[in-house]
């Protein structure tokens, strides 16, 4: 795979030549909502609607009407109709053009400007068939349209979107840094949605549920808040921008609870040490709660890495140090860090200077990260095979410190499949491809499904036989083998249910058996990866996937 070719980490020199000159501007005004005839698109996405593909798989068209989507983009639009010529299969091509566009057609629930200052945008996006905001969910689905991203001041832009979810994201990470998800702005005048199944959460320390929708610590949270933040910086250059507002503010909270989430379980002399984080929920799924009243499995001192309650699954972790999480705040906070040290040489009015010393201490912290996981996180395996015993290292997906560790991958980003998508290593790294293969492999990772439907890795959260399309996307863009793409991407094109729509998981052996109807980052992430083929391996595109 050519180095950092996705849009999560990519080389300007690959984004089109648009970058030279102003984005063109979309036909839409911020704060204007459809129209109250546009049906819910939850329900929506769940039927089939006219006219649809050519394709034996005859998908549907799931794009809303023009008036009722809730962002327009020119220069989306173009690149989809450019891509009309450049794929020639009928199935492949709808179920890119329901998909790409499926954030800024539905998930752009409001866009507007904060109460107290007007020039201070921001953006409130939802995941879904879910009416919150997740920092991880929002930052991937504007993730989706980076090689589009160009400097620009309208509040029509991709821009502008872009700096209402850093905005938004500061403001939330102030209120909560905890927290995964949450409710819309006071400014938004949207109600707070209900979340009954966060009804019997005990979790400290305690939030506002009319700011928060749950309230799960997951370490890839905070990177998201670092990982959009480097995307627009790379994008615009905009340094000035990260002087205003609150994002200073919220960059040294994100340090503060990362640091404090390094915590032990146990001190030197054995005292159990309090936590700055304890979560339990009255459930009937393991995955939902953390053991021993809310603190997790226990983990070891001194080890650098920093713990996490719950997987980007929301699913509690077995042990606390994830190491694709560690992976990525590492990568984000490296990069964030340059973004630090170029606001310090600016002298405006109204822009803020960073504390002394940070950006010194973020550059650290991802320097001592890349050792702790290659200390703890690299586990030495004894496996038989038909050629006798052999000795393989690998990376562990969890590891506790003393010893203890899982060997598994879950599809939720960041995963360790996707290491390479946010540039912490190169696919062509030993370690990683040992860990590709045993991922990937048959019977090797507990959570890799198969089936004449679709194979791909799952997770507990949607449990054994439900493959995530989400997981055979990572693959694919990781993947330098024409025909593994190819293979993987026909399983995808063919099991939608003839919606045409990337549905969260798939049942491996029915089709019709398929989780959320509607998840926008997952769509994204499909046309992601489209656009990644059209840069490195253009000919698959021209393929049939019938």
């Amino acid at each position: 795979m050519k180095a950092l070719t996705t849009i999560l980490t990519p080389i300007l020199s690959l984004l089109p030549a648009r970058q030279s000159s102003p984005e063109p501007q979309p036909q839409v005004q911020a704060d204007v909502q459809p129209p109250p005839s546009c049906p819910d698109y939850s329900s929506y996405a769940k039927t089939r609607h006219p006219p649809y593909s050519s394709g034996r798989h005859n998908l549907s068209y799931q794009r809303p009407s023009p008036s009722c989507r809730t962002f327009n983009s020119s220069i989306i639009e173009s690149f989809i109709t450019n891509l009309s010529s450049t794929i020639t299969d009928p199935d492949l091509y709808r179920l890119f053009q329901n998909t790409y566009t499926n954030t800024l057609d539905t998930a752009i629930k409001w866009h507007g400007s904060a109460s107290n200052n007007s020039a201070e945008e921001l953006t409130f996006i939802i995941t879904g068939d879910i009416n919150a905001m997740w920092l991880r969910d929002s930052a991937n689905q504007l993730a989706s349209y980076f090689p589009f991203l160009s400097p620009s001041t309208s509040r029509d832009s991709l821009a502008s979107l872009y700096r209402g979810v850093v905005n938004l994201q500061a403001r939330y990470l102030l209120t909560s840094p905890f927290c995964n998800s949450f409710q819309p702005p006071s400014e938004s005048g949207i109600p707070p949605a209900s979340n009954s199944a966060a009804s019997s959460d005990t979790v400290f320390p305690p939030y506002d549920p009319n700011k928060v929708f749950e309230c799960k610590y997951e370490l890839d949270s905070l990177a998201s808040f670092l990982q959009i933040s480097a995307q627009y910086w790379l994008a615009t250059n905009d340094t000035a921008f990260f002087g205003k507002f609150q994002w200073l503010d919220a960059l040294s909270i994100v340090l503060k609870t990362a640091k404090g989430m390094m915590t032990p379980t146990y001190s030197a002399d054995g005292k159990v040490l309090d936590s700055p984080y304890t979560f339990t929920r009255m459930t009937t799924r393991t995955t939902e709660t953390l053991a021993n009243d809310g603190l997790g499995s226990p983990v070891a001192r001194d080890t650098g890495l920093i713990r996490s309650a719950f997987r980007p699954s929301d699913d509690s972790t077995l042990h606390q140090f994830l190491i694709p999480s560690n992976m990525m705040f590492a990568q984000y906070a490296g990069e964030v860090s340059s973004i630090v040290s170029s606001l310090s040489s600016i002298s405006e009015p109204g822009v803020k200077t960073p504390p002394a010393g940070l950006a010194e201490e973020l550059a650290d912290l991802a320097k001592s990260l890349r050792a702790a996981i290659r200390r703890h996180g690299v586990v030495t395996i004894l496996t038989l095979n038909s050629t006798g015993r052999e000795v393989e290292s690998l990376y562990a997906y969890e590891v506790d410190g003393f010893g203890s560790w899982s060997l598994m991958d879950d599809a939720n980003l960041p995963s360790l499949l996707s290491a390479p998508l946010f540039g912490y290593l190169n696919a062509s790294d030993g370690l990683y491809r040992n860990t590709r293969a045993r991922i990937l492999g048959n019977y090797t990772n507990p959570y890799m499904m198969h089936g004449p439907v679709i194979n791909a890795v799952g997770g507990p959260h949607a449990g054994p036989g439900m493959a995530w399309p989400m997981g055979s996307i990572v693959r694919i863009m990781t993947s330098e083998d024409d025909e593994e793409i190819y293979t993987t991407l026909k399983e995808l094109v063919g099991s939608t249910d003839g919606l045409g729509l990337i549905h969260e998981s798939v049942n491996t052996f029915d089709a019709t058996r398929w989780t959320r109807e509607w998840f926008s980052w997952a769509n994204g992430l499909f046309g992601q990866m489209i656009w990644d083929l059209s840069q490195r391996k253009p000919g698959l595109l021209k393929r049939s996937y019938q």
